[in-house]
């Protein structure tokens, strides 16, 4: 197995540190995805602990979750309930033709075999149906976050953001034009919470216990004496949601 595939397959042994340390989405962002929907019915894939999936069931969608970690399948049914939670994997959804009005996708389409993924999204949307794919990134403009994203390893980041991992959507022929919008997600942190955060990644979630620990030591060590968190109870992660949008057309 190689490394990107290990990583992929790496969140069900910390599905429950995942769902209590990850931040949520601004329902901004999936608003501004479903404002150009023909209708309400959501398909979250790739839906983890259901993070997006809770969002999208507060904006008045029918959310079908598809994800293909039992683990992480378990959590999303506790989280939100009112989702319907499948297993299956993006690039063999297993939903009708045409059923659904919008695809969303939270922090996982760089996950996916885009070509088949993408014919998939497509076959599953009805014409007219939207795909919006979302990232919470971190400012690392901030000092402190620039010093734990080198120890985290963290790719979820501003400064790398003209990297486009969803290029292979804006290439495919089946969906229209990219939009993209970026909103403010502010969340509160503690010390606790940074140290969870950083164990639910895959970077760090496959190291060998040692290095994982030590990497985890540094993060405490990080929290406990950098001048803007020492002795705070809490303090705030400076994320931004990316998010692009395409219409289907074909």
């Amino acid at each position: 197995m190689d490394r990107d595939r290990e990583r992929a397959n790496s969140f069900g042994v910390v599905a429950e540190t995942y769902e209590r340390y990850r931040p949520d989405y601004p329902a901004a962002a999936i608003e501004w995805v479903l404002e150009v929907a023909p209708g309400r019915r959501v398909l979250d894939l790739g839906a983890g602990t259901g993070k997006l999936s809770r969002a999208a069931v507060a904006a008045g969608a029918v959310v079908t979750a598809v994800e293909p970690s039992e683990q992480m399948l378990a959590q999303l049914r506790l989280a939100v309930p009112e989702a319907t939670a499948i297993s299956g994997a993006a690039e063999d959804i297993p939903v009708a033709d045409g059923s659904v009005d919008a695809v969303v996708v939270g922090q996982a389409f760089h996950w996916f075999d885009p070509e088949p993924a993408l014919a998939e999204i497509h076959r599953v949307l009805v014409p007219g149906g939207v795909v919006g794919l979302v990232w919470n990134i971190r400012d690392d403009s901030v000092e402190w976050v620039a010093e734990l994203m080198a120890l985290d390893g963290g790719g979820d980041r501003i400064s790398l953001e003209n990297e486009q991992p969803w290029e292979a959507l804006a290439l495919d022929t089946g969906f229209g034009s990219i939009d993209r919008e970026y909103f403010p997600n502010p969340i509160e942190f503690s010390a606790e919470r940074l140290r969870g955060f950083v164990a639910s990644t895959s970077r760090v979630s496959t190291k060998p216990e040692a290095e994982r620990d030590k990497v985890l030591e540094q993060v405490d060590r990080l929290a406990g004496e950098h001048p803007d968190l020492a002795g705070r109870p809490s303090f705030t992660m400076p994320y931004v949601t990316e998010v692009v949008r395409a219409v289907r057309t074909a």
